[in-house]
């Protein structure tokens, strides 16, 4: 979804600059323009010109209905149901200024399923970005989190940004080559 007409913000709400990753405010009666609405958050610019990101709770500031975005329920599934589904999870996850999920972008280098002891698992995510200066990493990082925990039997989860290896266009899938017209 996108507008090309301002929508005026029905309440204050929080917001992430792009690409620095600063903490704001937007106050209520903010005219915006919707530029990008992937995975649940919308990326808008506002009438001072700055582009910022609005995370899936506080997209009624919008006048928007919240999607749902967890994950099919699944009765007592097994490590390898359970990973599927976080993969699944993660693919609803975006960088506010690419529209390609984060795992078609080649930005997940790894993700493990582990049995906790005291029942349900802990999934732990290495990833990158796709410059090391993105200051979106901590709030792209955090979204893969909220997702993932929403996967059934899933307790725990850790996202962890690494810059080894670097990325680089080689690594996005051939579905997200062509979502960017680079074949």
């Amino acid at each position: 979804m996108t507008s090309r007409e301002p929508i005026t913000l029905r309440r204050e709400c929080d917001a992430i600059q792009i690409p620095s990753g600063t903490p704001m405010t937007l106050a209520a009666g903010t005219p915006v323009v919707i530029t990008q609405s992937l995975g649940g958050t919308y990326t808008v610019t506002t009438d001072h010109g700055e582009m910022v990101r609005i995370a899936a709770q506080d997209v009624d500031a919008l006048g928007i209905e919240s999607a749902a975005t967890a994950a099919p329920r699944a009765s007592a599934p097994g490590p390898q149901d359970l990973e599927q589904l976080v993969w699944d999870q993660l693919r609803t996850c975006f960088d506010p200024e690419i529209p390609v999920n984060i795992v078609d972008l080649g930005l997940v280098y790894s993700m493990d399923v582990e049995p906790k002891t005291e029942g349900g698992y802990k999934v732990q995510v290495a990833m990158t970005l796709t410059a090391p200066g993105c200051g979106m990493g901590p709030a792209i990082a955090e979204d893969a989190k909220g997702k993932i925990l929403l996967v059934p039997g899933v307790s725990d989860a850790d996202v962890r940004i690494t810059w080894d290896p670097p990325w680089n266009q080689q690594m996005i899938s051939e579905e997200g080559k062509m979502k960017l017209g680079l074949i």
